[in-house]
């Protein structure tokens, strides 16, 4: 991998990043906020604030902005005006918990992942680490009708559909894998495994427009993690509740890899988290990438060209 450059930001977690019409990108931090980086002027504009905590985003044909937001659900943001107005707040009428990721189709469908039903995004540790399955994947259609089309994902988060749009990816951070939903064709409404065992903990996913699915891992696997899998889901509860210091640290590390459309790993672009880790996102448009954490008050960029 490339050096990376740091383009610091007035607040932390930019988690998600994604690309506007323009090639600008937007990215969404823990206090709530919004911004717009453009890499041309080399400015970071405050495009609004949801009140709650914006995770994944895309931007729509029309110019707005739809945003997975942990507390509120499925938003739609104004980039002009700043409104933030909730789209799906709730999903047989229960309040929609930990919205994480969303695309939008060329007709205007809207798919987006909840990762859990369970915990707030500051217990993520505690589904991850309990591996239990009540994440969901849903499709909101353009007359307004809701979906699941997808059930019991361990910790669903990244989601990328296929360049042809048969097929959408949601990662399941909590088992180290992508799974895959037909969405056309004879297999429609069918899943699959995509890509099993992966080396690090998936985290978001997008379409690069090299054809290649990138993949965020924010850390390698741990060993300790690996054993617990077969224990008792009460037993990995336990160990989650424990005080940090005795729990397992993830190494620090920058990591992507590009899966083709059958599953393997073609690219693996990785160095030691030495100036920026936990990587939870990746965006890429002609060979310059941009990274987003959990954890750091800057989002990343290198090029490969």
């Amino acid at each position: 991998m490339p050096p990376i450059r740091r383009i610091e930001l007035p607040a932390a977690g930019p988690e998600d990043v994604t690309f506007d019409a323009e090639g600008r990108v937007l990215t969404g931090t823990a206090d709530g906020r919004i911004f717009r980086l453009d890499p041309a002027a080399d400015t970071i504009e405050e495009l609004a604030n949801t009140g709650g905590r914006p995770l994944g985003m895309k931007v729509r044909p029309d110019g707005s902005l739809l945003v997975c937001d942990s507390v509120r659900g499925l938003l739609t943001v104004n980039p002009e005006t700043g409104s933030a107005d909730v789209l799906v707040g709730e999903v047989d009428d229960v309040p929609l918990n930990f919205a994480s990721n969303v695309v939008v189709a060329r007709d205007g469908t809207v798919y987006f992942s909840a990762s859990t039903r369970h915990y707030p995004i500051e217990e993520w540790k505690a589904s991850v680490v309990e591996h239990e399955a009540s994440g969901r994947l849903f499709r909101l259609t353009t007359d307004g009708q809701l979906e699941t089309l997808l059930d019991n994902v361990q910790f669903a988060n990244g989601i990328a559909l296929s360049a042809d749009e048969s097929f959408i990816l949601v990662v399941e951070s909590g088992a180290y894998r992508l799974t895959r939903v037909w969405l056309t064709g004879p297999r429609a409404g069918e899943s699959e495994v995509f890509v099993d065992n992966l080396p690090g903990g998936p985290d978001n996913m997008a379409l690069g427009s090299d054809g290649l699915f990138w993949v965020s891992l924010c850390a390698p696997r741990n060993a300790v993690l690996d054993k617990l899998l077969p224990l008792p889901g009460v037993i990995r509860k336990i160990l989650w509740m424990l005080p940090d210091w005795t729990q397992p640290k993830p190494a620090r590390t920058v990591w992507i890899v590009g899966l083709d459309n059958d599953g393997n790993i073609v690219r693996d672009l990785q160095q030691p988290g030495e100036s920026y880790s936990m990587v939870t996102s990746v965006c890429e448009r002609d060979g310059v990438f941009y990274l987003g954490s959990l954890e750091e008050s800057a989002v990343a960029t290198f090029s490969v060209k």
